[in-house]
């Protein structure tokens, strides 16, 4: 079942140049940090646009209750299940931004684990009124964690690479990403919720920072990014290492992320 919402909330930030400093810091970059009037890399604007709730607003997993901007579906365990990103103009570090953020589209399924709801959320990012980065963000939102039930299949990938790169996320990895995406969802930093609340063997890598990850290996080749469209296959965990992996292709350069026994966790396309 599908239903169109259109449904919107709007931000304002001033795009500080120290938290985009302290990401570069986070990501391990070579170079000189961001400065005022730098332009923002390409996926920084996740850093941005905080919905920073008091804590009587938040859920159980930390993230703002369901039922006010994202609907409630009785279907309490979200992920982020991918997106698409149009990067059109740069933004300036420094100068007002505007975001504004429309729910427009909820989708109903049944899935292998059971029902499954997707939510598609349009973010559009206004700078000197221009549209700077046009964003379809999809979340999933599925039942709770059952312990009695069959642990799932996740997807092995045999694609061979034109080259790799191996990482590895600690849990103040995570912990100092979640600081600043002011991304309250458990499942990054307590173990104990991860493990007995959402049924996940260990901390979950964010999607967002694997995107980010991927982004910044294709930019490598590219030199610029002007399209990326990203899809999170399964979840890695802080105790598997991420192989990111890229093929140049006609299309744009292909990407993916495996671990090192070749389960996919997310596959990629840069332009």
């Amino acid at each position: 079942m599908n239903n169109k919402i259109d449904k919107l909330i709007t931000f304002h930030d001033m795009m500080d140049p120290n938290r985009a400093a302290a990401l570069h810091a986070t990501l391990s970059l070579s170079g000189p940090p961001p400065m005022k009037g730098s332009s923002l890399e390409p996926f920084w604007h996740q850093i941005y646009f905080w919905d920073y709730q008091p804590p009587k607003n938040l859920g159980r997993d930390g993230h703002p209750k369901l039922g006010n901007f994202i609907p409630d579906l009785g279907l309490p365990r979200r992920m982020w299940a991918g997106g698409k990103v149009h990067f059109m103009h740069e933004i300036v570090l420094g100068i007002e931004a505007k975001k504004i953020s429309t729910i427009k589209n909820v989708e109903k399924k049944i899935g292998k684990t059971g029902p499954l709801a997707f939510v598609t959320e349009q973010i559009d990012i206004i700078q000197n009124e221009k549209l700077c980065i046009q964003e379809y963000k999809k979340l999933v939102y599925r039942q709770e964690f059952q312990k009695d039930t069959q642990s799932l299949e996740y997807p092995i990938t045999h694609e061979v690479a034109d080259d790799e790169k191996q990482l590895s996320f600690t849990s103040t990895d995570l912990y100092r990403y979640s600081g600043l995406t002011f991304n309250g969802h458990r499942i990054h930093y307590d173990r104990k919720y991860s493990q007995d609340i959402e049924g996940y063997p260990g901390l979950v890598v964010h999607g967002p920072l694997l995107a980010q990850c991927l982004i910044n290996f294709a930019k490598e080749i590219l030199g610029s990014i002007k399209k990326f469209e990203f899809r999170g296959e399964s979840p890695l965990f802080d105790f598997e290492d991420a192989i990111l992996c890229r093929k140049l292709t006609k299309d744009g350069v292909e990407l993916w992320v495996k671990n090192s026994n070749n389960k996919l966790c997310m596959s990629a396309l840069a332009i």
